[in-house]
C-alpha cells in the first residue's frame, strides 16, 4: 500500500478539491469520506491516475499515513467535528496533527486545541477562504495553533494557498494560539457580510432610482472593477449580471427569490463584538438585513398597507448618482473594513491572540472572498503604525473617505426620499460620523442610568465617580 504524507477526511465539493490541490502540488493524499463508495468514486473519477489513495474506515485511513500524520477535516461544524475526532483518537500518537478546515466557531476551536494539548495530538483551527474554486487552484488560509505544528506543514501550506498578485507571496501566514485562526476567518465572514450588503444597496437604488437593465448593471460593475472598487466581489457581481436562465431566456438574477440565508458566521462575529464592546455596525447591519430578508411573507404583507415616498428621482441627474453610488460603495467598504480590523486589534488583547494586522491583510489579498485593492493599502497602514488603533486614523484612509464621503451622503438622501432601504451604508456613515465626533450624547445616557439604575457617572470637571438623587 502507498504510504501517504497527507490525509483528507471529508470528500464535500471542498474536501475533493483540496485533496486535488493537495495532490498536484506533490502529496500523496489519502483520503475518507463516511458514506460508503464515496472515496472509491472520488478516486476513480475526478482522482483518476493521481496520487490520491481511498480507504474504506478510520483505522485504514490512518494507517496509510506517514509520521507524524497530518489529517485535514473538512466537515460540517459542530458535534460532527467533535465525534470525528473521537473516532480518530484511536489510532493516533503523540505529534500528529489535525486541522479543521471548516467554519467551526472559534469557542469549540479553543476547547478541542485544549483537550488534545493534554494528549499530546497538535490541533488547527484553519480557516480556508475562496470556495470550491479557490480550494482547488489556490485558497487563503489562516491557520491557528501549536507554532511547531504550523512549521511542519507550512511548506505545503505555502505551495497550495493562493498567491497574492501583486507580489506572488503565498496567502497564509500563522495567525496565533488556540482558536485564532477561526477567529479571523469569523471576522473576515462578518466582513464579507458587509461588502456583500453594501453591493446589494447599491445595486437596489441604481435599479428602483433609475430603472437600469441587467446589461447595464453588467456594464457598469465591468467599469467599477477597473478602478478603486476592484475586488472579488465586484468582479463575482459581473458574473452574475451574465448569467441567463437556459429555460426562460431572462437573466437569472430577475428569476431569483429575494430571500438571503446566513449560516452562523455573521452572527457569531457580532455576539463576540459585543461581549467586549467594539462597535462593528455595518457588519451587524448586513446581518439585520439578511434575516429580514428571509421573512418574505410578512414584508409582501405589508408593501400592500405600509406606504413609502411616491418621489421620483430626476432622470437628469443620473450620471451624478451613478458617480456618488461608486463612492458610496468605496466609503462603506472602508467602514467595514475598519469595523473588522479594529475587531480583530480588540480580540487580539482580550484572548492574547497577538495578531499581525499586516499579515492578516497580505493573505486577503489573493484567493478569498473579500479579496480587493484596497487591501494593499491597509497592509500598508498597519506596516507604518503598528498600534494602529482603526484605519480611519491613517492618513491614506482619510484622504480616500475624504474623497468619497460626499458621496455617500448623496447616496442616502437619494434613497431616503425614494424610501429605497440601505441599513448598511446608512450604517457606514453613522459609524465615521460618531468616530469622527469629539463630542456624542452620552452623557444623557449616563445621567438616565443614574436616574434609574444608581450605575454613576463620570464629570467633565473633577476626575471622579458620581451618583446623585435626581428626583430630589
Amino acid at each position: 500500500m502507498k504510504e501517504c504524507n497527507f490525509g483528507m477526511l471529508g470528500l464535500g465539493v471542498m474536501g475533493e478539491s483540496f485533496a486535488l490541490n493537495l495532490e498536484r502540488n506533490g502529496c500523496t493524499v489519502a483520503v475518507y469520506e463516511r458514506v460508503e463508495g464515496v472515496a472509491k468514486k472520488f478516486a476513480d473519477d475526478r482522482a483518476q491516475g493521481k496520487n490520491i489513495v481511498p480507504s474504506s474506515s478510520i483505522k485504514e485511513f490512518v494507517g496509510m499515513l506517514s509520521r507524524p500524520r497530518h489529517i485535514m477535516l473538512l466537515i460540517k461544524a459542530g458535534q460532527p467535528v467533535d465525534n470525528t475526532i473521537t473516532e480518530l483518537l484511536p489510532f493516533l500518537e503523540a505529534g500528529d496533527l489535525i486541522i479543521d478546515g471548516g467554519n467551526s466557531n472559534f469557542k469549540d476551536t479553543e476547547r478541542r486545541e485544549k483537550d488534545l494539548s493534554a494528549k499530546k495530538i497538535n490541533y488547527f483551527g484553519m480557516g480556508v477562504s475562496g470556495g470550491e474554486e479557490g480550494a482547488l487552484w489556490g485558497p487563503s488560509m489562516m491557520p491557528g495553533g501549536p507554532l511547531e505544528a504550523y512549521q511542519e506543514v507550512e511548506p505545503i501550506l505555502k505551495k497550495v494557498a493562493a498567491k497574492a498578485p501583486e507580489d506572488g507571496e503565498p496567502c497564509v501566514t500563522y495567525i496565533g494560539p488556540r482558536g485564532s485562526g477561526h477567529y479571523v476567518k469569523m471576522v473576515h465572514n462578518g466582513i464579507e457580510y458587509g461588502l456583500m450588503q453594501i453591493i446589494a444597496e447599491a445595486y437596489d437604488l441604481l435599479k428602483r432610482a433609475l430603472g437600469l437593465s441587467v446589461q447595464d448593471f453588467q456594464n457598469l460593475f465591468t467599469e467599477w472593477n477597473k478602478g478603486k472598487l476592484q475586488s472579488f466581489l465586484i468582479e463575482a457581481t459581473v458574473e452574475v449580471f451574465k448569467k441567463i436562465d437556459p429555460d426562460t431566456g431572462k437573466p437569472l438574477i430577475d428569476l431569483i427569490l429575494d430571500k438571503a440565508a446566513q449560516k452562523g458566521t455573521g452572527a457569531w462575529t457580532i455576539e463576540d463584538a459585543a461581549n467586549f464592546g467594539s462597535a462593528i455596525p455595518t457588519l451587524g447591519a448586513a446581518l439585520d438585513a439578511r434575516i429580514i430578508s428571509s421573512q418574505k411573507d410578512e414584508r409582501v404583507e405589508a408593501s400592500k398597507t405600509l406606504k413609502g415616498p411616491s418621489d421620483s428621482f430626476p432622470q437628469a441627474k443620473k450620471e451624478e448618482l451613478i458617480i456618488a453610488v461608486s463612492d458610496a460603495i468605496y466609503a462603506s467598504n472602508i467602514c467595514a473594513y475598519s469595523q473588522g480590523m479594529s475587531l480583530l486589534r480588540n480580540a487580539s488583547v482580550e484572548y492574547n491572540y497577538n495578531l499581525n494586522l499586516k499579515e492578516i491583510a497580505k493573505i486577503w489579498r489573493g484567493g478569498c472572498i473579500i479579496r480587493a485593492a484596497l487591501l494593499n493599502d491597509i497592509a500598508k497602514a498597519f506596516e507604518e503604525r503598528k498600534d494602529l488603533p482603526n484605519l480611519l486614523l491613517d492618513k491614506q484612509f482619510q484622504t480616500y473617505i475624504n474623497e468619497s464621503k460626499n458621496g455617500l451622503r448623496f447616496t442616502l438622501k437619494t434613497a431616503i426620499d425614494l424610501g429605497i432601504p440601505t441599513p448598511a451604508m446608512s450604517a457606514s456613515l453613522a459609524y465615521y460620523d460618531s468616530y469622527r465626533s469629539e463630542y456624542l450624547p452620552a452623557n444623557l445616557i449616563q445621567a438616565q442610568r443614574d436616574l434609574f439604575g444608581a450605575h454613576t457617572f463620570e464629570r467633565i470637571d473633577i476626575p471622579e465617580t458620581f451618583h446623585v438623587n435626581w428626583q430630589d
